[in-house]
């Protein structure tokens, strides 16, 4: 997605972007969801950095303006430890998840498709990196 290869070029004079895509594992019907949400989320752990800070995108994750994010950012980038997020597939993701994760973010009420949310994650990341550095890219 030419959008995506963008935000991830502006991107990087601020951080290293490593976009890892795992693979939707396929079902037939709604009675499949939990186990299909459960092999997905044993994929995504075996991704997971031993000393990262995990944030998952959620639906009802904490919900914050971009000022608020880059501040977020700040905070968690400041502690020195890799940032990952984690975008599920689209039946979402596995409780299973929130012991490894340490925070939970919205990008908004409505729903996206994950390739969708994923650009949105990356340019939501650039603008914190421009609020945050005093650049006049966020208004």
């Amino acid at each position: 997605m030419e959008l995506e290869k963008e935000y991830l070029k502006r991107m990087t004079p601020y951080a290293k972007i490593k976009v890892v895509e795992i693979p939707e594992i396929p079902y037939r019907s709604n009675q499949d969801l939990e186990s299909v949400k459960e092999k997905e989320a044993e994929k995504i752990i075996k991704q997971l950095p031993e000393d990262g800070i995990v944030i998952l995108l959620e639906e009802k994750g904490t919900l914050r303006n971009s000022p608020e994010f880059a501040n977020f950012l700040q905070r968690t980038g400041g502690l020195g430890k890799e940032l990952v997020f984690v975008i599920g597939s689209g039946i979402g993701l596995h409780g299973s998840l929130k012991a490894y994760s340490n925070y939970s973010v919205s990008l908004s009420p409505l729903t996206f498709p994950h390739n969708m949310a994923r650009v949105i994650l990356e340019e939501q990341i650039y603008r914190a990196c421009t609020i945050i550095s005093g650049k006049e890219y966020h208004k």
